[in-house]
């Protein structure tokens, strides 16, 4: 194995924002298929890279690797009997460590990569949270920065079915008729994320959820913000940025500790 271009493949994951996991054979006693500091890089389609020995021990450190990234688990560490654990005659025993870089409890989608998205990502890029960025236009999405997940669509609104349930949603498209689509969406399949965001003014707000009722969507679970973000700073693209990623911030640390007030 090419451990360079094991750690290769590793970085190149890292800039796409595509999660994986690096299983490391940290240690063996007695007979096994493989020796201490062997190492394979796994995705959610399975091995992408290297092996910690193949076989029955190889097929469940792989499993195991797909359901932490499944789970959103960032480390683990297994101690296996080959024989007792994974059904293999030689009797030694592997200790593997699991651990996934590209893996963040806080998922955060934008619909639009725009300017105040370029600023909204670099300003995420330095939090523990996984971005992905959905637009049609390919030179708007090459722009972002690295460690984002970039999906290029030409219907937005379909990928809303296939978003985490616990994703913080910002809806920041080229204008009101790129955002009404995704919103009806959001609404008319029921879906109920923690965070709901969309850029744009109070008359905006107005009209959209207007709109939304005109369809069909109770008045009620018309839940979002509008205008996105904390009121402060001005209309440039970077102070947007700040005050939207501070609410995003003081709205996840409520969930994440509803039971603790602030001092």
């Amino acid at each position: 194995m090419n451990q360079a271009n094991l750690f290769r493949l590793c970085a190149e994951l890292s800039d796409s924002g595509l999660p994986f996991v690096l299983v490391t054979l940290v240690e063996v006693t007695g007979s096994a298929p493989q020796d201490a500091g062997a190492k394979m890089v796994v995705t959610a389609d399975g091995l992408a890279e290297g092996t910690v020995g193949g076989g029955r021990v190889e097929a469940k450190a792989i499993e195991e690797a797909q359901a932490m990234l499944s789970e959103q688990v960032d480390c683990c560490l297994r101690d296996w009997s080959l024989k007792a654990d994974v059904g293999m005659t030689c009797g030694g025993r592997v200790k593997l460590f699991f651990e996934s870089p590209g893996v963040a409890s806080w998922q955060v989608v934008i619909f639009g990569a725009g300017h105040v998205t370029q600023a909204v990502a670099q300003l995420l890029s330095t939090l523990p949270c996984q971005l992905t960025c959905i637009d049609p236009r390919e030179e708007w999405l090459a722009r972002l920065p690295g460690g984002v997940h970039k999906l290029k669509t030409e219907d937005p609104p379909a990928e809303v079915d296939a978003l985490p349930k616990d994703a913080f949603v910002l809806c920041m498209t080229q204008g009101h008729r790129s955002d009404l689509p995704v919103l009806k969406r959001i609404f008319q399949s029921n879906r109920d994320f923690p965070f709901l965001g969309v850029i744009g003014s109070h008359a905006k707000d107005a009209v959209l959820r207007k709109e939304l009722a005109e369809v069909g969507v109770p008045e009620e679970k018309i839940v979002f913000h509008c205008p996105v973000g904390l009121p402060i700073g001005s209309n440039h693209p970077g102070e947007i940025a700040v005050s939207i990623v501070a609410q995003l911030v003081e709205v996840h640390d409520a969930v994440a500790k509803p039971n603790e007030t602030s001092s």
